[in-house]
């Protein structure tokens, strides 16, 4: 890689994702200083960790960095990109990790000063907060980049910012805001809702303790993001409603066609689809160099 212009990175919201950002590029070999800007209980033990070199305020961070990786809740970071415009450094480079990206790239654009380019890392756990940040979380996994347009891809900061991602072991792919909000709600947000409906049904059963009893990996496997946060997924309900009740409508009416033909026919048909499919998604992800399960 070239000789580097990013000297200085700081991340507003030091938790799972931007405490592994920090964690990752220092493992890629990034060399200048990271600050954090987060609760005061947040800054205090992602210090002692050495996830972050400093925690700051929001208006210090911006003046002093050169890249502003806003990693917070989405409706956080909704509100914290109007504040940027009047701190930030001339030229600078504004990400974001937000799960959903149209309501959020809309904002980024207004911004003068500085330009603005949507992210999202298929990265996480069902663990929060900077004690369970990893340098490898993003290993082999897709981080989808959503430009406004194609030229916001050729800046400087923008090329150097996606050599980063690269680095860190992430594999960059590219959506427009709105594409992208179309196939998260089919690839992440149908799977959590799905998750959550098939735990909570099985919970309200007066047999539930019994087939909790019972479960081998299968139930484990399929429940395991019924695990994840309210708080989290409040947001990418919220400002991605059209796009998931779309993925809602598409399943139920599968679901239906599903349950016709078990009742009328076999499945067999529908099990060679499915195992098809999930040996495409498996071999995709080993191509990506994603050894995860």
């Amino acid at each position: 890689m070239p000789e580097t212009a990013l000297e200085t990175v700081a991340i507003a919201g030091v938790g799972l994702i931007g405490g592994s950002f920090a964690l990752a590029l220092r493992q890629a070999g990034f060399r200048g200083a990271i600050l954090g800007v987060s609760s005061p209980r947040t800054i205090a033990r992602a210090l002692e960790l050495r996830v972050i070199d400093e925690g700051v305020a929001l208006e210090e961070a911006c003046s002093r960095a050169d890249l502003v990786y806003l990693a917070g809740p989405i409706h956080s970071i909704l509100e914290t990109i109007p504040r940027l415009d009047a701190l930030l450094r001339p030229g600078a480079l504004v990400t974001d990790a937000g799960s959903t990206k149209s309501l959020i790239c809309q904002a980024g654009a207004r911004l003068s000063r500085a330009q603005f380019l949507g992210g999202h890392p298929m990265a996480g756990k069902e663990l929060r907060g900077v004690e369970s940040a990893e340098a490898g979380l993003f290993h082999g996994r897709p981080y989808l980049l959503t430009p406004r347009r194609p030229e916001d891809l050729d800046t400087p900061a923008a090329v150097e910012f996606v050599e980063w991602v690269r680095r860190i072991g992430a594999v960059p792919k590219i959506l427009a805001p709105e594409q992208h909000d179309q196939v998260v709600a089919l690839s992440s947000h149908l799977p959590q809702l799905l998750s959550t409906a098939l735990a909570s049904g099985l919970g309200r059963q007066d047999c539930g303790a019994d087939v909790a009893a019972a479960a081998g990996p299968g139930l484990l496997d399929s429940t395991r993001l019924a695990l994840s946060a309210w708080d989290i997924w409040r947001d990418i309900l919220d400002t991605n409603q059209e796009a998931i009740l779309a993925a809602m409508d598409l399943f139920a009416d599968r679901w239906k066609e599903l349950r016709e033909t078990m009742a009328h026919g076999v499945l067999e048909e529908d099990f060679r689809q499915g195992r098809a499919f999930a040996e495409m998604l498996r071999a995709q992800r080993s191509n990506n160099g994603d050894t995860s399960r």
